[in-house]
């Protein structure tokens, strides 16, 4: 049976495993078939030598972000062990997918390589496209850009919105007033909100109109300037309504369009208008589409499993 060995001499083996070895019995699950044995400051490993390789490439760079930072985390391992090679994870983006310190002083940042370029795209074009499966960050990110926005007086509201079509429901049908029926479609957003902004400012800023949640069908007639825009569940427009949405950009305005095109809940043969401006609007200058998949999931691992899992189903339809 092949055997490496690893030193670890550069870091703090107590706090590199981990309380009650948390760490080391995390990065042993991703590498179910080796044997893995961590005492004092060495690690040793048995099994098949490409997944010795593998696994040595990985405490590398678990040790060089270890290194740089000081610590480590349940999120960090699974980043850098799901990476698909050391080329998308890079340790200097730690600091600099900063985006905005939430309530209580949580830091809010990009976590993947990908919603890395989500920022970027957004910092560089006022029209960004976030295509992905749930779980992947692409609400929750631009919402974290539109506060920061707003906090930096670049933008003076906040305008979050959704077409109000999930799982076939007519709202019509729903019990209560206008907000009780639209609430429920709006949660995501108030719950990505209530991160980035204390609960008393919150409620100010949505009393003023700072920050409006509201379904797509009042963005007609408007003209959207000096706001922050984010059309969620992109995928359950029609043609219609991404075309009016589209329409009503003013001067100084960011627009964040996000969506999963594997997630349609419009009627049959109905065209969504995600997966149609896509195509449409893909060679534009100045509107840059940014694709996010399952190694962006940031749920429970197993959100990553089932993604995979229905990718393969459907492959074989």
């Amino acid at each position: 049976m092949n055997e490496i060995k690893i030193e670890l001499t550069e870091v703090n083996p107590r706090e590199f495993f981990g309380q009650q070895n948390v760490h080391i019995d995390q990065i042993k699950s991703y590498f179910p078939k080796l044997k893995i044995v961590a005492r004092g400051t060495t690690i040793k490993a048995y099994g098949e030598e490409s997944l010795l390789n593998e696994f040595d490439k990985r405490i590398d760079m678990l040790q060089a972000h270890f290194g740089k930072y000081n610590v480590l985390d349940k999120e960090t391992i699974d980043r850098v062990i799901q990476a698909n090679g050391a080329e998308e994870y890079d340790p200097a983006l730690e600091t600099e997918a900063f985006i905005l310190h939430g309530v209580g002083g949580r830091t809010i940042k990009a976590k993947t390589l990908n919603q890395f370029k989500l920022v970027e795209a957004v910092n560089q074009n006022d029209m960004v496209f976030a295509i992905g499966p749930a779980g992947t960050g692409k609400t929750y990110t631009g919402v974290a850009l539109a506060v920061r926005a707003l906090k930096a007086k670049q933008v003076k509201r906040i305008i979050l919105t959704r077409p109000a079509v999930e799982a076939g429901e007519n709202l019509g049908f729903l019990p209560g007033d206008l907000k009780e029926k639209l609430d429920p479609y709006m949660q995501p957003l108030y719950d990505a909100l209530r991160d980035m902004i204390p609960h008393e400012k919150l409620n100010k800023y949505i009393e003023e109109g700072i920050i409006q949640i509201a379904p797509l069908a009042f963005m007609r007639g408007r003209t959207l300037d000096n706001a922050f825009v984010i059309l969620d569940e992109a995928q359950n427009t029609t043609h219609a309504q991404m075309k009016m949405f589209l329409t009503r950009m003013g001067p100084n305005a960011k627009f964040v369009l996000t969506g999963d095109p594997g997630q349609i809940d419009l009627p049959r043969r109905v065209i969504s208008g995600l997966k149609e401006a896509l195509l449409i609007l893909k060679q534009t200058e100045g509107i840059e589409i940014i694709y996010l998949d399952d190694k962006d999931v940031i749920r429970h691992q197993l959100v990553k499993k089932v993604i995979a899992a229905y990718k393969n189903i459907e492959h074989q339809n």
